[in-house]
């Protein structure tokens, strides 16, 4: 992009032409005390006072600025028009690799709306780049939304949509895929992603925000770009999720889809790869990916829509009784408990599980501890657990065995070959490598 600056008239009260600049452009202003503020114009709100104007600064923060006579103003860059393309429907761009944004709504594609204190989704395309101006800097991006909606509105039929798209999207050319999602599920979408796609050919990069691009200390501005950048360059051909590494803004972590858990209401580096170290890092320009990271094979990629939403997850706690419990499980093919411990409950429900066994019910356990596994051999209730027909899923996540039991139940109404592909590690779900336990 070829740099433009423009500077007013001292003379001039730089608010009048402030206030004529569209939503994104580029600015600098000068005070009278020699400091320059660098960033992008974004909507103001009502508790801004007269002549203010709001930026977004290169570290993701807000700044209001009351303007004054005496500021000088420099416009930089003036925003970039809007592509109205989707991955499914626009031809390949013949200057190089492209990436698919899919949009499905949450923080990172929302802004606040000052007189209400609530958060809404962006209206457009047009919208999003005015927020993100330099989202395609290096090189095409296409943008499609899937839907517009908070992640705890998604539901199982929404993952097999998804799935569909970044299909086409590959199918298009697509270099790589990323999908902007709230971050309350995004756990269970990756997941689901990370069972409905088999051989994928490149990356398919899972983001979200913590905060919403017009808060102070917006992750969005700089999570997406990063996100951005893994689809476009990375050896990387699995489903993953890109959020924050830690309070440093330019470092990222990547989780493996079927490994990831959001560990924090707030923070930005909420998202932690359980049981095992994150499949790689981003720093600035650099990635650097571990042996783990499953690489592009050129072997067929396929779509599996195939998903049987008779499946439940429970969380067990003392007092669940046999009678509750037992009604959690009416009418389905499967459920996974999140157990406690090594994958324990109490045992007055280890008859009424070997009678839902017996009658064609999947029962698998996993652990509410979410690090180490499960273990059915270490105590009594644990045996007769396990004799009763229950299945133990090593370390696998609760929201991650819930996620696979209706994969799996999706390809099989045998409750045999259920079990069998719930063993079997799909998207490196279990963890070979074990941690050394530290010892009392």
């Amino acid at each position: 992009m070829v740099e433009t600056r423009v500077e007013f008239e001292p003379k001039a009260h730089p608010w009048a032409a402030i206030r004529k600049l569209p939503i994104g452009t580029e600015v600098e202003i000068t005070q009278p005390n020699g400091r320059t503020w660098h960033g992008l114009i974004v909507p103001p709100h009502e508790l801004s006072g007269p002549e203010t104007v709001q930026l977004k600064l290169a570290s993701g923060y807000n700044v209001g600025l009351q303007i004054s006579a005496a500021d000088v103003l420099t416009v930089i860059a003036r925003p970039r028009r809007a592509r109205a393309a989707s991955p499914s429907a626009a031809a390949p761009p013949p200057d190089g690799p492209w990436v698919a944004l899919l949009r499905t709504g949450g923080t990172i594609a929302s802004r606040v709306d000052y007189r209400t204190g609530g958060v809404s989704p962006v209206a457009d395309e047009r919208e999003l780049l005015s927020v993100f101006p330099a989202l395609d800097a290096g090189g095409p991006v296409r943008v499609s939304s899937v839907f517009e909606r908070f992640s705890e509105d998604i539901v199982p039929a929404d993952w097999v949509r998804l799935a569909e798209h970044v299909g086409a999207a590959f199918r298009h050319g697509a270099r790589g895929v990323v999908i902007s999602h709230g971050t309350d599920t995004l756990g269970f979408t990756a997941a689901a992603l990370s069972f409905l796609l088999e051989n994928p050919p490149g990356p398919v990069v899972l983001v979200g925000a913590q905060r919403s691009p017009d808060r102070p200390s917006s992750d969005g501005f700089t999570n997406l770009p990063a996100a951005i950048h893994v689809a476009r360059t990375a050896e990387l051909a699995e489903v993953v999720v890109l959020m924050h590494a830690g309070v440093d803004d330019g470092k990222f972590a990547l989780h493996r889809g079927a490994r990831v858990r959001k560990m924090h209401s707030s923070r930005r580096d909420a998202f932690q790869t359980r049981n095992a170290p994150p499949l790689g890092f981003v720093d600035g320009d650099r990635i650097v990916l571990d042996p783990a990271a499953r690489k592009p094979t050129g072997r067929p990629f396929h779509v599996d829509e195939r998903l049987d939403e008779r499946a439940a997850l429970v969380w067990y706690y003392p007092g669940l009784t046999p009678a509750r419990f037992r009604s959690a499980a009416r009418g389905l093919r499967g459920l996974v408990i999140a157990g406690t411990g090594l994958g324990h409950v109490a045992s007055a429900n280890v008859r009424w599980l070997r009678r839902a066994v017996g009658d064609g019910l999947v029962v698998a356990m996993t652990t509410q501890t979410l690090a180490g596994a499960v273990d059915p051999f270490v105590y009594s209730t644990g045996r007769e657990l396990e004799r009763a027909g229950v299945l133990y899923l090593a370390d696998l996540l609760p929201e991650v065995a819930y996620v696979k039991m209706l994969w799996a139940l999706g390809r099989s109404t045998d409750p045999a070959e259920v079990r069998r592909l719930l063993r079997e590690d799909r998207a490196g779900e279990f963890e070979p490598r074990r941690p050394l336990e530290a010892g009392p």
